[in-house]
């Protein structure tokens, strides 16, 4: 069984309540309702310009050259390619974008960032390798279920699409090889933040479901 295989599994019932959530669901049958989806993009595009400076530390920290040049790459066209996908849902629905990244949003960009500046490589890898892996796992699966016509099915092809697979394909074998030349204390904590990612994961989910607001507090 291979480290990676080992970190899924710890995630199992995390990745089946995101695949039962109704967010998904509701995505799947075309019918999750607009604001939902809106404050979803919203919080999404501020979290992924966070996510991208993350992978630019990590690619300054990564111990081989192809790994530094992937993760570059995956920061500079990954990136892109998610920015015209919000772009095209903010013209098709006439949605604004966000200046403000509300709780849970800030939380998990705040905790990637972290990870990445302040731990070892090999934790701030396996704290980005959420992202990539449960989108891809959450898109094939709603691909089966989506029917014609679903309003958001470019999201549902971009994330269900063979050249997102293999992005996804390259960054598991890169954990694995940097997991098998770690120590048995590193490997424990890759564990402990592919699971916190995860969790946060399942968080931005809801949240965007919930369309999550900071407490209104009077002074």
């Amino acid at each position: 069984m291979t480290f990676t295989t080992e970190l899924w599994q710890a995630i199992e019932s995390i990745s089946q309540g995101l695949l039962a959530h109704p967010f998904n669901a509701e995505l799947a049958a075309g019918t999750l309702p607009l604001d939902k989806f809106q404050h979803y993009l919203q919080q999404d595009e501020l979290y992924l310009q966070d996510y991208a400076r993350a992978l630019g530390v990590l690619a300054a920290k990564a111990p081989a050259t192809d790994i530094r040049t992937d993760l570059l790459n995956y920061a500079r066209d990954g990136i892109a390619i998610e920015q015209n996908l919000h772009n095209y849902f903010f013209v098709q629905f006439h949605l604004t974008s966000a200046s403000e990244r509300q709780p849970t949003c800030l939380a998990y960009a705040s905790f990637l960032l972290a990870t990445a500046a302040l731990e070892p490589f090999e934790s701030g890898l396996a704290a980005i390798l959420p992202c990539f892996w449960i989108y891809r796992e959450v898109g094939q699966a709603i691909a089966r279920q989506s029917h014609a016509g679903n309003p958001f099915q470019l999201w549902i092809d971009t994330y269900s699409d063979a050249q997102y697979s293999s992005v996804v394909d390259r960054m598991i074998e890169i954990t694995d090889r940097v997991a098998g030349a770690a120590s048995g204390t590193i490997r424990l904590q890759m564990e402990q933040r592919f699971i916190e990612a995860a969790r946060l994961e399942y968080a931005f989910c809801d949240a965007a479901y919930r369309q999550e607001k900071w407490p209104h507090l009077a002074f």
